[in-house]
Parts: structure tokens; C-alpha cells; sequence
């Protein structure tokens, strides 16, 4: 139930926050606003990734819950 909920919402959130950081680093306009400004795009790159990092924390603890479950399915909590 929640264990695979949290496992595809990390998942999600990897992907999504891993794919505008990849903008930010690129220095694309639509995220930079311009090409003129200096680049600003590389300290929010690095705190997207540090949020991906976060999710992927939760996604290999809710993927050592379901490995758990499937284990030991005879336990209930």
C-alpha cells in the first residue's frame, strides 16, 4: 500500500526534479528568464539535485519495505 505509493511518487520526483536541474545547468532561456543575465542557473541546479537526493533517501526506504513485505508477508502491521 504505502510503501508502493512513496516508491512511485520518489520516482516521479527523481525524474522531474533530475530533468530541471538538466535545464538550469544548460542554461536554458525558458527556465533563465534571458541569455543575457549572468548564469544563475547552477546554484539552483545544485539544490535540484539535493531535493533529488532527498527523494532518492525515501525511494530506498520504501524499496527495503516493500523487499520486507514480499519477504515476510506473514508479519502484519
Amino acid at each position: 500500500g504505502y510503501a508502493w505509493c512513496c516508491t512511485v511518487l520518489s520516482v516521479f520526483g527523481i525524474v522531474i526534479l533530475c530533468a530541471i536541474a538538466g535545464f538550469f545547468l544548460s542554461g536554458s532561456e525558458a527556465f533563465l528568464g534571458s541569455t543575457m543575465d549572468p548564469p544563475a542557473g547552477q546554484p539552483v541546479a545544485a539544490n535540484l539535485f539535493g531535493g533529488a537526493i532527498i527523494y532518492a533517501v525515501f525511494l530506498a526506504f520504501c524499496g527495503c519495505q516493500i523487499v520486507m513485505h514480499r519477504t515476510h508477508a506473514s508479519i502484519e502491521l
